[in-house]
């Protein structure tokens, strides 16, 4: 493992935040001749742009966001060695999870756009998927969640919730197979309780981010992505 240097450290969270601060709803929507920030939730982020354009732009800004938290994510763990290491120091994991965790606060609170931004959802699944191996499984369990609540009942805001409520129990899942393995093999386990402190930090904070949603959804106000203009009122018509 090559060691972890201050300097490649800073230098990688600085990037990773401002790669995930780039605000691509907005540069999408200004292209488009919207700001999605006066529409809609008035939210910067992949739900508003897809409720205004279509379910289309909501994928391809959900892949863009993702792309930038996975990116320098993994190139992290590649350039250290972490990805392909048989185990780590609480040290070594906290590094490669604030690194992970830099592009989701960028996205988040974007400096370009007055430290406002999306709720984290995407950005927060690429970051996880960087991860390799010990997050990528239980990010992917969490997408799977996301992808199937969202294909029942179209809410974004609730199957976001679900997911990030989820990650917590992935995460533990995932490690405690990686120990029971670890112990068949008479291998060290490995560490694993810095991923699990740090996956119910993001769960909490994206929550929180949803509280908007899960109020709307308990008026019954919310709107459904993908939907037609008369299932969802507020969505402006668009050419």
């Amino acid at each position: 493992m090559n060691p972890l240097s201050p300097t490649l450290l800073g230098a990688f969270i600085v990037g990773a935040f401002l790669l995930g601060s780039i605000p691509f709803a907005l540069l999408i929507g200004l292209a488009k001749g919207t700001d999605i920030r006066a529409v809609g939730s008035k939210n910067p982020g992949a739900t508003n742009l897809g409720r205004t354009f279509g379910f289309k732009w909501f994928l391809l800004c959900f892949a863009l966001d993702a792309a930038k938290g996975l990116a320098p994510t993994l190139a992290f763990g590649l350039l250290t060695d972490l990805a392909s290491a048989p185990g780590m120091t609480p040290t070594s994991a906290f590094a490669w999870l604030a690194v992970m965790v830099a592009p989701v606060l960028g996205h988040m609170f974007s400096p370009w756009i007055g430290f406002k931004g999306g709720k984290g959802v995407a950005t927060g699944l690429g970051a996880l998927l960087g991860v390799y191996p010990i997050l990528t499984i239980p990010g992917l369990g969490a997408f799977v969640v996301f992808a199937t609540t969202l294909g029942i009942w179209r809410f974004v805001g609730l199957s976001s919730v679900l997911a990030a409520g989820s990650l917590p129990i992935w995460v533990w899942y995932f490690g405690e197979l990686l120990r029971r393995g670890a112990s068949t093999s008479g291998e060290p386990p490995p560490t694993t309780w810095p991923f699990l402190v740090v996956a119910i930090a993001l769960a909490l904070l994206v929550i929180i981010k949803h509280k908007g949603n899960l109020a709307r959804l308990a008026a019954g106000t919310e709107p459904k992505i993908g939907a037609a203009p008369d299932e969802n009122p507020e969505r402006p018509r668009t050419s």
